[in-house]
């Protein structure tokens, strides 16, 4: 069926090509450019051709097997690409520390205890020296 539709939309494609080009143009007489025939330039054509006829009719084929080509190959994939991609979770990073200011000072702020730690000493376990 769909291989039926794509030689049907490219056989119409290419008659419809050889049908515009055998056509001939409303102004093509020189004498329609300056003004000589104006009546049949924006008046009324009188009936219509056989080529005419045929160029609309495959005009309307050519739209009808787009708009079925472009429906059926616009649905035809219904998985996502990421469903062959595991679940692992991202890897959990300490936040960086922001750098020491430059100047002469020290990244920690002076303790009251001049110029110690504020943290008592670790234990050794209960021994003292």
């Amino acid at each position: 069926m769909l291989l039926v539709l794509i030689i049907v939309h490219i056989t119409v494609c290419l008659a419809l090509i050889f049908i515009v080009l055998l056509q001939q143009g409303k102004g093509a007489d020189m004498g329609a450019a300056f003004g000589g025939s104006s009546q049949t330039v924006f008046g009324s054509r009188g009936a219509t051709s056989f080529l005419h006829k045929v160029t609309v009719a495959s005009a309307v084929i050519f739209m009808v097997t787009s708009l079925t080509l472009a429906f059926i190959y616009g649905r035809g994939r219904t998985k996502s690409i990421m469903e062959s991609v595991k679940d692992t979770p991202a890897p959990i990073t300490q936040p960086l520390t922001p750098p020491a200011e430059s100047g002469g000072q020290s990244a920690t702020p002076p303790t009251e205890t001049g110029g110690q730690s504020a943290t008592p000493p670790a234990e050794t376990g209960g021994q003292s020296e």
